[in-house]
């Protein structure tokens, strides 16, 4: 890898400020040019990013929610997210009398901070490759499946070992399919408080209408603390705030943790995630449409599914995006063109002619998973990945667990599913737990009626049977909706103490009680192992053959390749920069709070609140806000940049090249939705709330002097 970065090395001094696709580790940052870096607007020397001796730096105040990235932004504690990522929290503590997700909520104290049961933040601390171990624990005739198996083991036990140490939370991530395996170490902090989050009309303005648009006028900000045996954690680094913003053509770092991308993929495997994005848009869409009909005018209702709501909202929509940029970008075209060159290439080369089986033997795999698309896409959405509930229906979201988790427990440890190991079992205890405020029996009803219907349609030879014995007979609409109601009348699974009381049962005594929707979620956990003998070996065929491939693909570019995104840290290095969407229109790079008012309807979900109306009313030349840019002429609210990002960077701390917070990122743009399958420096943008904007409404509208005196921020001068 060192001599393809040096290549890459002599490339960037020739074009300095170009677009940097790239989302790079830590121990990449340091192998990169220091002059370079600096070119790019880095002020830093990049030992102050990362100590691979010491294992930290200010990268490590880039921190990880599960799901979402944040930034530590005081030595008290505080981190900075986005709204939507803080947004379980919120509706954890909401009733229908203190609706804090819609009003929002500010702690004007410690003791007033609202405290998750199940959000976690964890910190990065140490990072060790351990390639060598992890590939010398495989036989050397193993079968794909016994492959897979073999790596699965020993990453666990690599885990475990790491694990021994208290409050630690560790995990084993494979680079390019396997061309590389580095361990993660990370600390951990189970006691996160909410300090601040704004109405709803703010951190979600523009709500599904804007969601991956630009323009964008959106507060999509929130303010945490994380607390360590009852007192404040006290992180080494941190992100002063930059109350001098930015401009067009600045330099920004954005860091965090960027979910899975899909650019080592081939052409076909592309088309298979294809077919992914367009089953999520379509079934996603359906769910929406009746979670929203089967809630409208219920306060409480609403609240309850509130958080599986917003969840379907965002990725259906962006499903639709990543059709339309395939299509747009013509990509799977240009990606085939790209296979060919290389395979053209390799086929030269005898010591690279096993790129080419390889990549034969990848097509065969993609053409096999495509004919169990469908099946498996619905059995996903009952899968525990160890990242959240899945987005499937609550019922079977609750019963699965338990009734895998009986069936898990009698394993030994490392033989067990990830999410059922001792390690996680608490975790999966306190999501059961929290589930309980999702639990909406009117939409779940409709919901699983909808899952049944769709699995009883799959082909022939393509069944779910579990679904097929539990539903036989119930062939109309009606006797379907009647079969369910009688499911959930006689469940016990919807009590809280009474499920968390199943979790802890064996096999045995959990068919004593003939529950019906833990004996259909027994069956499905059947359903589930079967597919996960079949997943295990197409996996380990990954693993056989992505290395090789990549290896080639690296090889013929004759330059470095950032690993694709799989939730480890990164950071992309960017500039403030509009685009041109289409022929004929350019998109400046930041947005106002005229914006604001100019969006202003009254009704959702552009209704601004009544106090910034009256505070954007109230300005004038005369007391201009000091969060006010000079060359905008009014208060920043967004701002664009050309960062390399994805899922999982929402939240993410975006930097200057001083090290200074001067956003939180939280979307990409419409056009560059399809970024996951290749970057694009055009339309490569995303889309940052500016630090400015909140700094204002805690000044102005929150008056929360105390929170910005902690955050460094004096108070302001008066007139």
């Amino acid at each position: 890898m060192k001599h393809l970065l040096v290549t890459f090395l002599l490339l960037s001094l020739t074009f300095p400020l170009l677009a940097v696709d790239g989302k790079w580790t830590p121990q990449q940052v340091l192998e990169l040019d220091a002059k370079w870096l600096a070119e790019l607007g880095l002020e830093l020397p990049p030992s102050r990013l990362w100590d691979p001796s010491r294992g930290t730096g200010l990268l490590a105040a880039a921190i990880s929610t599960g799901g979402c990235s944040a930034g530590w932004i005081s030595a008290t504690g505080l981190f900075i997210t986005n709204h939507h990522c803080i947004f379980g929290v919120l509706q954890e503590h909401a009733t229908p009398e203190n609706d804090i997700i819609t009003n929002g909520f500010l702690a004007r104290s410690m003791d007033a901070e609202l405290r998750s049961r199940t959000m976690r933040v964890t910190i990065p601390r140490r990072f060790v490759d351990v390639t060598a171990e992890v590939l010398a624990s495989v036989p050397a005739k193993a079968g794909d499946a016994e492959r897979y198996l073999t790596i699965t083991r020993k990453e666990n036990e690599i885990v475990a070992r790491c694990e021994a140490q208290p409050n630690t939370r560790c995990r084993v991530a494979a680079h390019d399919g396997g061309v590389q395996y580095v361990l993660q170490e990370m600390a951990e902090i189970a006691d996160v408080r909410l300090v601040y989050a704004p109405q709803r009309a703010v951190g979600e303005f523009g709500g599904e209408v804007d969601n991956w648009m630009w323009p964008r006028h959106t507060g999509d900000f929130a303010i945490a603390r994380a607390y360590v045996d009852g007192k404040p954690y006290a992180p080494e680094f941190y992100f002063p705030l930059a109350s001098s913003g930015v401009k067009p053509g600045d330099f920004v770092m954005a860091l965090g943790y960027p979910g899975v991308t899909f650019r080592s993929l081939t052409a076909i495997e592309m088309d298979e995630r294809r077919m992914f994005f367009t089953a999520r848009a379509a079934v996603y869409r359906d769910w929406i449409g009746t979670m929203e009909s089967a809630t409208a005018d219920n306060p409480a209702g609403t609240i309850a599914v509130a958080n599986l709501l917003k969840t379907l909202l965002n990725r259906q929509k962006n499903g639709e995006g990543q059709l339309a940029g395939l299509r747009r970008g013509s990509i799977l075209e240009k990606q085939t063109a790209a296979d060919r060159a290389v395979l053209e290439w390799a086929a030269g080369r005898s010591d690279r002619r096993a790129a080419v089986a390889a990549h034969e033997g990848l097509t065969k795999l993609a053409n096999e998973k495509k004919e169990w698309f469908e099946h498996d896409f619905l059995l996903e959405h009952l899968r525990w990945i160890g990242t959240g509930a899945p987005t499937g229906p609550r019922a079977l979201v609750l019963a699965i667990p338990i009734a895998r988790g009986a069936e898990q427990r009698a394993k030994a440890d490392n033989l067990r599913e990830a999410p059922f190991m001792d390690r996680n079992l608490p975790r999966l205890r306190e999501t059961l737990n929290r589930e309980q405020k999702n639990l909406f029996t009117p939409v779940d009803r409709l919901l699983l009626a909808d899952f049944v219907r769709r699995a009883r349609a799959l082909p022939d030879g393509r069944k779910i049977e579990a679904i097929e014995r539990a539903f036989a007979g119930a062939d109309s609409d009606a006797a379907l909706l009647e079969r369910i109601d009688s499911m959930f009348a006689s469940t016990r699974l919807f009590d809280e103490a009474e499920r968390l009381k199943m979790f802890d049962e064996p096999a045995d005594q959990l068919r004593a009680r003939k529950d019906p929707l833990i004996e259909l979620a027994a069956g499905l956990s059947r359903q589930l192992d079967s597919m996960a003998e079949r997943t295990h070996r197409w996996n380990g065929t990954v693993l056989r053959l992505r290395p090789e491939w990549r290896r080639a693909v690296i090889a013929h570019a004759g330059k470095p390749i950032a690993p694709d995104g799989n939730g480890t840290l990164r950071v992309t290095f960017a500039h403030v920069r509009g685009y041109q969407p289409r022929d004929g229109v350019w998109y400046t790079p930041q947005t106002t709070l005229a914006g604001v008012v100019e969006k202003h309807t009254g009704e959702e979900p552009f209704d601004v609140p009544d106090s910034i109306l009256k505070a954007a009313a109230d300005r004038d030349a005369a007391h201009p806000s000091r969060w006010a840019d000079a060359a905008l002429k009014d208060l920043p609210v967004n701002f664009l940049a050309d960062a390399d990002t994805t899922s999982g960077n929402s939240g993410s701390p975006v930097v200057n090249g001083r090290g200074e917070l001067v956003g939180v990122n939280f979307d990409r743009v419409w056009e560059n939705v399809a970024n996951d399958f290749g970057y694009n420096p055009d339309i490569a943008r995303n889309v940052t709330a500016d630090v400015r904007y909140m700094l204002w409404i805690l000044e102005e509208i929150e008056r929360a002097d105390e929170l910005l005196r902690e955050l460094g921020i004096e108070a302001k001068k008066q007139p």
